[in-house]
């Protein structure tokens, strides 16, 4: 289990840097740039607290449910709502905020099918 959520951090650190890249040479994938990223924020956000409370804090520490769904609304206010008052960069969107309901509660299931699996 820790191997697969490793590296599914790394899969979507390294497609995070890719679509990056992409966009600063001025290739932009409409569904992949806009959404794909926000999907892969919940659980990429909830593996590293997870990594740093075991790895650094040597606290024993899993996110659960609540966690999770208030991961969900922290980052839907502050780039959805805070962000775009304070810098044009940002934009709110509702799909950005299902993106990262969807991608949050994607990261809890299979952390709850291969918890109990395991």
């Amino acid at each position: 289990m820790k191997n697969m959520s490793s590296c599914g951090f790394l899969l979507g650190l390294a497609a995070w840097i890719i679509i990056v890249f992409l966009r600063k040479k001025g290739i932009f994938i409409p569904v992949i740039s806009n959404h794909f990223t926000d999907f892969i924020t919940v659980p990429m956000y909830a593996r590293l607290i997870e990594y740093v409370m075991i790895n650094v804090l040597e606290y024993q520490w899993k996110p659960d449910f609540k966690f999770i769904l208030s991961s969900i609304v922290y980052l839907s206010l502050l780039f959805e709502v805070v962000g775009p008052m304070l810098s044009e960069r940002f934009t709110g969107d509702i799909l950005d905020v299902i993106a990262y309901l969807a991608g949050g509660m994607m990261y809890y299931y299979i952390k709850l099918k291969c918890l109990r699996s395991a």
